[in-house]
């Protein structure tokens, strides 16, 4: 059985976390992140830790759930998050233009993304990208959104992945 909704999250000094109704709303050096939590948990904040409450056992998975979303908002505006990804192919290419991102994958025309609010995406080489910004689940759904121009294909291993990420190889047809 999962405790996750249990544990008591504690609050950096230089993060401030604040409860009204059911919005909680989180301030740190790197921004500011709010959730609205279900009406049938209760969020409270004592001595620089916030402790999650369920009304009853109907509500465990809301629980959970909500503990999880205040501690990414707390590492989100701490630390931040990051995705690293690559591109393999012959011609495949990263580009930066202002606030869009232009990807060479294969395609007859080049894909043109636009960066949403609060991400920043950094162009290191031609080959790779990094995607940060507060918000874990924006920068995942990004992260996931630009790899799936062009998934890594099994046989030769050309696509866009994430850095480090290990794609199971097959085997081709023999020749006769």
């Amino acid at each position: 059985m999962s405790r996750i909704g249990n544990r008591i999250l504690s609050v950096p000094e230089n993060v401030t976390v604040t409860v009204d109704n059911n919005v909680v709303t989180v301030k740190g050096p790197k921004g500011e992140l709010s959730t609205e939590v279900n009406k049938n948990i209760t969020v409270s904040v004592k001595d620089n830790q916030v402790i999650v409450e369920r009304k009853s056992d109907e509500f465990k998975n809301f629980h959970g759930t909500a503990n999880a979303n205040i501690k990414n908002m707390i590492i989100g505006v701490t630390n931040g998050y990051q995705k690293q990804l690559e591109i393999i192919g012959v011609g495949y290419r990263f580009t930066q233009k202002g606030n869009t991102l232009v990807v060479n994958a294969g395609y007859s025309h080049p894909v043109e993304v636009e960066v949403p609010k609060g991400l920043t995406i950094e162009v290191p080489s031609s080959t790779e990208l990094t995607i940060s910004g507060i918000d874990k689940c924006l920068v995942g759904e990004f992260a996931a959104n630009i790899r799936k121009i062009r998934q890594p294909e099994p046989y030769k291993g050309k696509g866009i992945r994430y850095k480090d990420e290990f794609i199971r190889r097959k085997e081709g047809k023999k020749a006769a």
